[in-house]
């Protein structure tokens, strides 16, 4: 009995010795050529090719147009920028695996693209890249947003080894699991800067992430420069400067267009809205009586609301391209309300029971208004839930709740009803833990709810959320990279049902020092390590 006693005190003690021992080197050595997101199907031979930026180009075969000239030149400076100096020509290389240099790739579409394209819902991503032992290299897609997504691949399986650029004979078949895979800005609790939503936008594209949700407004400011009125960024903005003009919004939508990006703009009604009463008092519900000046939600009870709301939905209509626009619906506070008379004899008279039905009203009008200008609409689940009678097409964002189990029963009753769904609740950046909190991100599985196979047939996708009310210019890009990363495999990639985090780090660690060499300046993911400075 003292014996074993003795052994599990030795047990104990160098369990303890153990967590204290710390081995030199990275935590993660990064893998060497890998494809982030993981591809559908890859297969890799040990023979490889190199590669001297000064001798490559790509060899358009068939179609082209200004979306895939403008990617041929980003790439190709890629190569020739951000991947190592070459002193002189390539390195002798003296393998029996070695096959020679490479100094093309033929890009085949093999369909017309239009230089005036925007990117639609279900845009065909689907590529395949061959580099193969014979010496033929190719990238075929039947679309451009294929081809935008094979460029990307095959950029990646490119490391640097003794001086050299290298690349394995590699076969990629690949596509995406989801066609919304989007990433949400807020640009109303801290003015976000142009060139890190720029920024922010390449780095979505290194990811093959393909929405960028823009949320712009929210009560405490609004930076939107509207043409019809003016007024609402001139008194409701932080600072004049502080703004997004017609032109800069123009040119965020171009900018995302050429890498495959659709732009949803979010102006999220009737609740998050106090910035915009700074010119327009009488759009919201007065709360005088708790504080003199203060000022609630939207009043859906004016008639006056919603002819203001057409106006400015006919001019976001004009400004933003994509087919949906986010409506919001979220976080409602009903207490000004409930103290308003107009408003409780307005209930009365069209036979109102509740205050969740009143906001239903107002989403109702709005969604009437939203239609006739040809916009789809999506939603928070609030609106679902308060059983606003929503259009087939409106999509339910599903976002409350991201630490317990509660968004899988929203999921389970939204797609029940025949619902297409997006996940959130479990991709909120804002959200902080120690270094590796990507895994918590990379566990979260979409269809982990009970439904049927063809509920969940109904998940568009999802998307990682940056909340602005801790991060500003100078922290938000480090804060969404390479944290948004495990959204992102987890939206393109197949379902995994077996997580391998070693091998996953060391992924992330490779592709981290990958958008580092990329001027994305993305925060270590796991613990101690290092990029190589001259990458």
């Amino acid at each position: 009995m003292k014996g074993c006693v003795f052994l599990l005190f030795v047990v104990s003690v160098w369990t303890n010795i153990e967590s204290y021992i710390v081995n030199p080197g990275p935590q993660y050595i990064p893998t060497q050529g890998s494809i982030w997101p993981k591809p559908a199907s890859v297969s890799t031979s040990n023979y490889f090719y190199s590669i001297n930026p000064k001798n490559f180009n790509f060899v358009v075969k068939e179609w082209n147009c200004a979306i895939l000239e403008k990617a041929l030149e980003d790439y190709k400076n890629i190569i020739v920028q951000q991947i190592p100096p070459i002193n002189g020509t390539t390195s002798i290389i003296e393998d029996e695996y070695y096959l020679g240099e490479m100094t093309e790739l033929y890009v085949d579409l093999n369909r017309t693209c239009e230089d005036g394209d925007y990117p639609p819902l279900n845009m065909d991503e689907e590529y395949v890249v061959g580099i193969q032992k014979d010496g033929y290299f190719n990238l075929t897609s039947e679309s451009i947003w294929g081809i935008l997504r094979g460029l990307e691949s095959f950029s990646q399986l490119l490391y640097y080894s003794d001086q050299t650029i290298l690349i394995n004979c590699t076969i990629v078949w690949d596509r995406p699991r989801y066609s919304h895979r989007g990433f949400l800005l807020d640009t109303g609790r801290h003015f976000i800067p142009l060139d890190k939503i720029y920024q922010i936008i390449l780095g979505m594209s290194y990811n093959k992430l393909n929405v960028f949700h823009w949320h712009i407004v929210d009560d405490q400011s609004f930076p939107f420069v509207s043409s019809k009125f003016p007024e609402l960024s001139s008194f409701g903005a932080y600072h004049p400067s502080l703004t997004y003009s017609p032109e800069d919004v123009a040119n965020v939508i171009e900018f995302a267009r050429l890498r495959g990006i659709r732009v949803i703009p979010e102006f999220d009604t009737p609740g998050h809205t106090r910035s915009w009463g700074q010119s327009h008092p009488e759009l919201l519900t007065s709360c005088d009586s708790v504080q003199t000046g203060a000022y609630g939600p939207i009043d859906p009870s004016k008639n006056t609301t919603y002819n203001f709301l057409e106006k400015f939905f006919e001019e976001i209509r004009d400004v933003f391209k994509d087919q949906f626009i986010h409506l919001g619906g979220d976080e409602v506070d009903y207490d000004c309300w409930e103290l308003d008379r107009n408003i409780s004899d307005f209930m009365s008279e069209n036979n109102i029971t509740s205050y969740a039905k009143l906001e239903g009203y107002f989403i109702g009008k709005l969604l009437n208004i939203t239609d006739r200008l040809n916009f789809s609409s999506i939603v928070w689940e609030e609106v679902f839930n308060n059983g606003v009678d929503l259009p087939q097409e409106t999509i339910v964002h599903i976002w409350r709740d991201w630490t317990g189990a509660l968004w899988r029963d929203t999921m389970q009753e939204v797609t029940k009803a025949g619902k297409t769904a997006l996940l959130s609740a479990c991709w909120y950046l804002d959200h902080l833990s120690s270094g590796g909190d990507w895994v918590s991100f990379y566990r979260c599985e979409p269809t982990d709810f009970t439904g049927t196979d063809e509920q969940k047939a109904l998940i568009l996708g999802g998307e990682a959320c940056m909340w602005a009310e801790v991060v500003d210019k100078t922290n938000v890009v480090q804060r969404v990279f390479p944290r948004a990363s495990a959204t992102a495999e987890k939206l393109w990639s197949p379902k995994e049902d077996n997580f391998d985090s070693d091998l996953t780090a060391r992924r992330l660690e490779e592709h981290t020092c990958r958008m580092n060499r990329r001027n994305i300046p993305a925060q270590p993911p796991n613990g101690p390590g290092y990029c190589i400075s001259s990458f």
